[in-house]
């Protein structure tokens, strides 16, 4: 099958949805598919012998620490000189409304993937207003696509309520190969640490983002002096993020990847993930692949991964009281090692695989769909 993927975001960038699709485009090259990507033109044009189509990108005014490529027909001219059987844009929005169209107009079979909460960001931005106008736009880009996924059940039952049309639930995955316990390594915990090794160390990995709410983690600092916190990623909110917890036992460390990543995680003794925003969260899943109990913000997605009081602790968001008493939690060593040990057993040996070959079946269900009829699926809408 030839599959043609259209995103907003891949390589050299790092999140969620970038390892999520390369860890899919190995599997699927390994079973011989062949695989086109169009992204920004970040300078990366392979990937496990998937060519990238750059499109050309610059930084927007409201967020300057990624590029982002605008809307383009050189993704028409892509589309056309490759011929795929099927069409995936992945989180349509900006480049991703040339792929929707695109595919659209040319008549290719098309996958459209959901992964962010753009119009739940909206509030941590003063920009609430928007909120109705950002869901039309996506309700319409994704009901122009023959089939719709997500990565919750949680995320599906609000698209099924918002009136988006065919939305299944895709596999979550995480390779535990990669993140492991026995990834520890004592250099990476003097980093993280500051040399302050009989800290319990707290972890955040992730986007450096107002809606992720990190600020929350500085009162914990304050409240107990057992806890050092490293702070993983990057992105528009750092500098605001590093005035803040000045005078406090914090490390930032910027990005990491692959085996740096893996041994900050298995590194650390906690993992805290204060967002309410998350449409999966697939660090909850490295977190704990790497033995890391969790400390987390109670929401439908996340409520999906962490089982409470065994996998980890769930708190009330609206409660910063209640935060700061579940971390401190973790002062006894015992409820620790128990929730770290439940945490990897959780996960297993769950793999990418099992997701991969289900997006494999989406794809050959589209086609196969629209080979029988000669028409798309129904509920397809046809304007933008």
């Amino acid at each position: 099958m030839k599959i043609a993927i259209v995103t907003e975001t891949f390589l050299p960038s790092t999140d969620g949805i970038v390892t999520r699709l390369t860890a899919c485009i190995r599997w699927l090259h390994k079973q011989g598919h062949d695989v086109r990507i169009i992204a920004p033109d970040l300078g990366v044009y392979e990937f496990n012998g998937a060519i990238i189509k750059g499109v050309p990108a610059r930084t927007l005014p409201f967020y300057r620490s990624k590029q982002f490529a605008l809307p383009n027909r050189v993704v028409k001219q892509y589309l056309e000189e490759y011929e795929p059987d099927v069409v995936h844009v992945v989180n349509p929005a900006i480049l991703g409304f040339s792929g929707v169209s695109y595919a659209h107009k040319l008549g290719y079979p098309l996958v459209a993937s959901y992964h962010t909460n753009v119009a739940q960001y909206l509030g941590y931005y003063h920009l609430s207003i928007l909120k109705g106008a950002v869901w039309w736009y996506f309700r319409k880009l994704h009901n122009r696509a023959d089939l719709n996924i997500c990565t919750s059940q949680t995320v599906q039952k609000e698209l099924q309520e918002r009136d988006f049309k065919n939305v299944h639930v895709w596999k979550r995955g995480v390779d535990t190969e990669m993140f492991h316990p026995d990834q520890y390594n004592m250099s990476m915990r003097e980093r993280l640490t500051d040399e302050r090794f009989h800290d319990k160390l707290l972890l955040y990995v992730g986007r450096l983002a107002p809606e992720k709410e990190i600020e929350k983690l500085r009162a914990v600092l304050e409240e107990s002096n057992e806890f050092s916190l490293a702070i993983v990623g990057d992105g528009p909110h750092r500098e605001t993020l590093e005035k803040h917890f000045e005078g406090t036992k914090t490390v930032f460390t910027g990005f990491m990847h692959g085996e740096e990543l893996a041994q900050a995680f298995a590194s650390s003794d906690v993992f805290v993930f204060p967002s309410t925003t998350e449409t999966l969260g697939l660090v909850i899943l490295e977190a704990m692949a790497s033995g890391l109990p969790l400390v987390a913000a109670k929401s439908g997605p996340t409520c999906e991964q962490i089982e409470d009081e065994r996998t980890g602790l769930l708190y009330s968001p609206e409660e910063q009281s209640d935060f700061i008493r579940t971390v401190r939690r973790f002062e006894d060593e015992t409820l620790r090692k128990r929730l770290s040990t439940n945490a990897r057993k959780d996960i297993g040996e769950l793999g990418w695989s099992e997701a991969a070959a289900q997006l494999l079946t989406l794809y050959e269900d589209v086609v196969g769909a629209e080979e029988k009829s000669g028409e798309k699926l129904p509920n397809k809408e046809r304007s933008p």
